[in-house]
């Protein structure tokens, strides 16, 4: 059987072969080709049954080659039996008939031989698993050759039906037929007679082929259509390889389009190398969004063009939501946002005096990151806290410190004219400037967040150490002189309970030690003013070890878990749910194993109170009264490079989000998201929340975790890629779990943070490995001979390849540099 590769039944007619393509011998090609042109062919043929069809080849025979009566009624009584089918079995059915004996279990799968072909499908026909893996609107072909006994030379036939007919039981699953093609000859020539067979059914799979058959209006159609196959034809050499060994499909493969492009001639064989790149850009779909950035000369025009692109898809942008891959996509990214917003609070609440801390945080998150999702033209951006802009407000406070000013009322103006500065790029369509964003600047500016994100949770694990010390200087031999006594010290002139002494003795200096309550911990014994006596009293369990354990394999069981979509184990719709699932499996498997150990491993610790961290500041923040006038004038001049740090971060993101490999169907808001981002800014700044800006990282991450793929293919060919599930639903959810997260704080602490930091490793290691500055690095340690068959490898010398990925490399560094200093402020400006 075929759908788009072949499939045998192995021998001993029990299960299917493994699909691979079609060896097909060159001369059974050329033996088709005589069929098809000496052989009756009728097309367009009115039938309503196979009975019919047969009835009506047989009786329409040329003169030439017309057949005896007798030999009439004995080819359709062959035709007309039931053919035997090998149908797919679930496993629970397998199980079932192990209780049938062999005769049973035979007598159940195979027809009764002279059983004549039914005309209404039968119960295997319906109820076969096969039928889920035959793409929608699909109809039949059939193939019958064969030897015969009474036919002294070959009967040929090539049909095709006006419509598509239900042809009863001949096929293995209930699909409207349209092609047929029977071949029977006389003894003896039954290899060649199957390989002619095999050939036509690999032709009617062909997608270019199938155009030519359905269009065919003259046998020569046909014969040019087969003609323009065999041109593309590849021949392998004899003793070259084995025959019997099975090609498997290939991972991709050509278009109709690209096949007929390639073939074309003087087509891209001596092409100019820049030519050939930018054709190759394209073809893998550059980033540009062309429509979304033309300007149109107008105030707010843009803006107004987003509005009228986006407003359509609103209502769907709910309703596309409804699917059990969005509440994965929403667990994983809330718990990325909480761990993000922890640590950028923790950062901030250090930097600002806890002016801004993890409270402040967590409500500025929900609060921008809903408002952002419900009115954006792009929703599956998330907002959050960068490292530009933490750099900022760590300066700013220390500005206000030395120049003793109000840090937030500061600030509120730098957010004020952010604003406005924001309003007057949208009127003025700024955001068409994003068209001159190059690969060069996407890769660098991705590559450096990915490599923060891979970087801060290699750092935090390695910070546990400090917290918990590993026990370098245990030894087991030793075991027998660890010890450790609370011992309660008492002076002498203590209190009542001390002991009784004379007035006239000399004076006690030294601490009289009392016997501990048995049992007491090192928290009691320290409450009530004593302290640890011995060797073992600063040992502590290997927690870093064990977070270690933790944080590795979190970050291994997320990247296998969702590799497994294209493991060989278990149906393909549980490979699907795990693969969908694999970041909330790996999350509830580390901190199932963490709970069993009982080990005290950092956990998530979420505020538990509505006040804020630092309690000398209330929610609002007014714009006079702490700083002298001037101070809002002053304000534009930082206000200015916030300006550029937002901009170019919102917009840089902005276009690797709407790359066009991702297939977005709904288009891109530049400057929609721009107003949100501005208009928010006022917001969080009269409320002394932090400011916000796209996330490119967790973006990605919520795109790739929205991926959608035909649920259906044929057997050995790879799922396709149909785009993402474009919504607003899950960002709006992510952001109203922020939101309860402080009702949710016992919950939460349950989750120990190197698992948190294991997912934030898998994010940075994805998002680093979606680009291709990461395979122009591999080549550089690759051989020639073993490099990959890359497009731009075919166009460019490799010798450029090197060079670009060498510069991108230096200017990335340059920018690692800027970013560790305090120079980070004009790290926008640098990208």
């Amino acid at each position: 059987r075929w759908i788009k590769f072949e499939e045998k039944v192995e021998h001993g007619g029990e299960r299917w072969s493994a699909p691979h393509v079609s060896a097909l011998p060159l001369h059974s090609l050329f033996q088709l080709k005589t069929c098809l042109q000496k052989g009756t062919m009728f097309l367009d043929l009115d039938a309503s049954s196979f009975r019919e069809i047969i009835d009506e080849v047989l009786s329409r025979q040329p003169e030439e080659v017309e057949l005896q009566p007798e030999l009439r009624e004995r080819l359709a009584a062959l035709l007309l039996r039931q053919p035997q089918h090998q149908p797919t079995k679930s496993p629970l059915r397998l199980l079932a008939e192990l209780d049938l004996s062999p005769c049973r279990g035979k007598a159940k799968s195979r027809p009764e031989p002279g059983a004549q072909l039914s005309e209404t499908p039968l119960e295997e026909q319906l109820r076969n698993r096969f039928k889920k893996k035959v793409p929608p609107g699909a109809e039949a072909a059939h193939v019958a050759v064969g030897e015969v006994e009474f036919l002294e030379k070959p009967f040929s036939a090539f049909i095709r039906l006006r419509r598509g007919v239900a042809l009863g039981s001949l096929a293995e699953v209930a699909l409207p037929s349209r092609f047929l093609f029977i071949l029977l000859g006389p003894r003896a020539r039954v290899k060649s007679y199957h390989e002619v067979g095999r050939a036509m059914a690999t032709l009617l799979t062909d997608e270019l082929f199938q155009r030519v058959a359905w269009q065919a209006e003259h046998r020569e159609d046909l014969i040019t259509g087969m003609e323009a196959y065999l041109d593309e034809l590849t021949v392998l050499p004899p003793g070259k390889w084995d025959p019997s060994a099975r090609i498997s499909p290939a991972s991709c493969l050509l278009s109709p389009h690209r096949r007929t492009a390639v073939h074309a001639p003087d087509r891209q064989s001596h092409s100019n190398g820049d030519v050939a790149a930018a054709a190759a850009r394209a073809g893998l779909g550059h980033s540009r969004s062309r429509e979304e950035l033309e300007r149109t000369g107008r105030l707010f025009g843009g803006l107004l063009q987003d509005i009228q692109r986006k407003a359509p898809w609103y209502g769907s942008d709910f309703s596309d939501a409804l699917h059990p891959q969005c509440l994965s996509a929403v667990l994983y990214i809330y718990l990325a946002t909480v761990t993000n917003a922890i640590t950028f609070g923790g950062m901030l609440g250090d930097a600002t005096a806890n002016m801004q801390g993890v409270l402040e945080s967590f409500l500025g998150t929900a609060f921008a990151g809903f408002i952002f999702c419900l009115f954006s033209g792009q929703p599956l951006t998330i907002l959050s806290s960068t490292g530009p802009v933490l750099v900022f407000e760590r300066l700013l406070f220390s500005f206000s410190q030395d120049h003793s000013l109000d840090y937030l009322e500061f600030r509120l103006w730098i957010g004020l004219w952010v604003a406005f500065f924001g309003v007057v790029l949208v009127a003025t369509e700024a955001s068409h400037l994003v068209r001159y964003f190059t690969r060069f600047t996407e890769e660098g500016f991705c590559a450096l967040i990915s490599l923060i994100f891979i970087y801060d949770s290699l750092k935090k694990m390695l910070s546990l150490a400090d917290t918990f010390p590993i026990n370098w200087q245990y030894r087991l031999d030793n075991v027998t002189s660890y010890s450790c006594v609370c011992n309660l010290l008492m002076r002498g002139c203590g209190g009542p309970e001390g002991p009784v002494r004379d007035p006239s003795s000399p004076p006690v200096l030294s601490p009289q030690p009392l016997t501990a309550p048995a049992g007491l911990s090192r928290s009691q014994c320290l409450s009530q003013g004593g302290h640890l006596l011995g060797t073992s009293c600063q040992y502590v369990p290997d927690v870093t070890l064990f977070s270690f354990l933790l944080f590795g394999g979190t970050f291994l069981s997320c990247a296998a878990l969702k590799c497994f979509r294209n493991s060989r184990y278990f149906p393909a719709g549980v490979r699907k749910v795990v693969s969908d699932f694999a970041i909330i499996l790996a999350i509830l498997a580390s901190c199932a194993i963490d709970a069993v150990l009982g080990l005290e491993t950092p956990k998530l610790l979420v505020p538990s109170e509505l006040k804020p961290t630092n309690p000398a500041r209330g929610w609002i923040v007014f714009p006079f009264g702490a700083n002298p006038w001037w101070v809002c004038l002053v304000s534009v001049v930082p206000a200015v490079l916030v300006t550029i740090l937002i901009f170019m971060d919102q917009q840089i993101t902005a276009v690797i989000l709407n790359r066009r490999e991702y297939k977005l169907r709904k288009g891109a808001g530049f400057h929609l998201d721009l107003l949100c981002v501005s208009l928010l800014m006022v917001v969080t700044s009269a409320t002394g929340l932090p400011w916000y800006v796209s996330a490119t990282v967790i973006s990605l991450a919520h795109m790739e975790s929205l991926r959608k793929e035909s649920t259906t293919s044929a057997p050995g060919e790879q799922p396709e890629f149909l785009g993402i599930r474009e919504q607003r639903l899950t960002g709006l959810a992510v952001f109203v779990l922020m939101g309860v997260s402080v009702f949710m704080a016992p919950v939460l602490r349950h989750i120990p943070m190197p698992v948190l930091y294991g997912v934030f490793l898998h994010m940075g290691v994805v998002a680093l490995n979606s680009i291709q500055l990461t395979d122009r690095v591999r080549l550089l340690l690759v051989p020639a001979k073993h490099q990959p068959d890359f497009t731009y490898l075919r166009h460019v010398p490799l010798r450029r390849v090197h060079l670009f990925t060498v510069i991108q490399l230096l200017c990335l560094a340059l920018l690692w540099l800027i970013k560790s200093t305090a120079a980070a402020i004009i790290f926008p400006v640098m990208v």
